[in-house]
C-alpha cells in the first residue's frame, strides 16, 4: 500500500471515491458534481487529501480541513472525510490514512485531529483505537436553509 498526496492529476480516481463516500452517508451519486468540488479544493488548496493506492489501484482517502484553535493558539485539522472502497476494508488502509494525517500534524506542530462522523458510522471503534477521544462538549450547527436568521 501507498499514501500519495493527491494532485490534480488524481482528480478522476478520486472523484470516483469521493462519490461512492457521499452515496454512503446517503446521498445521490453524482461524480460530475463530485469531480468539480475536489477539483476546486485542490486548486484552491482549501483541503489536504491523502489518497490509498493498492497495487496501484486508488482504494481510499482522507480529507482534512485547516481549523484554528485560538484557545490553544495552534493550527489543527478537520479529518472531515475517510473512506475505504468496501471491496479493500478490514486491511489496515484507514488506519494508514488517518496515521498519515496525524504524521501531518506533528511535523507542523499542530494541535491535532479533530473527526466528524455520523453518530452509527462503525469505524468509530477505529477512531478509538488510535486514540481519539469522543469529545462530550456540546456542538451545535446551523443550516444556511434555515429560516431563522
Amino acid at each position: 500500500m501507498t499514501i500519495t498526496r493527491a494532485k490534480l492529476k488524481d482528480l478522476d480516481v478520486l472523484a470516483c471515491l469521493f462519490d461512492a463516500y457521499r452515496v454512503f452517508y446517503k446521498q445521490e451519486s453524482h461524480v460530475t458534481s463530485a469531480k468539480r468540488f475536489i477539483k476546486k479544493r485542490l486548486i484552491h488548496n482549501d483541503s489536504i487529501i491523502y489518497l490509498a493506492y493498492h497495487d496501484d489501484k486508488a482504494v481510499g482517502f482522507t480529507q482534512l480541513y485547516p481549523l484554528f484553535s485560538s484557545v490553544a493558539m495552534k493550527s489543527m485539522y478537520l479529518l472531515n472525510d475517510l473512506y475505504v472502497d468496501t471491496n479493500y476494508r478490514g486491511q489496515g488502509i484507514g488506519k494508514a490514512l488517518i496515521n498519515r494525517a496525524k504524521h501531518l500534524c506533528h511535523s507542523e506542530n499542530n494541535k491535532g485531529l479533530a473527526i466528524q462522523t455520523a453518530h452509527d458510522n462503525p469505524a468509530q471503534h477505529l477512531y478509538e483505537q488510535l486514540g481519539f477521544i469522543k469529545d462530550v462538549d456540546l456542538h451545535f450547527f446551523w443550516s444556511a436553509q434555515s429560516k431563522t436568521l
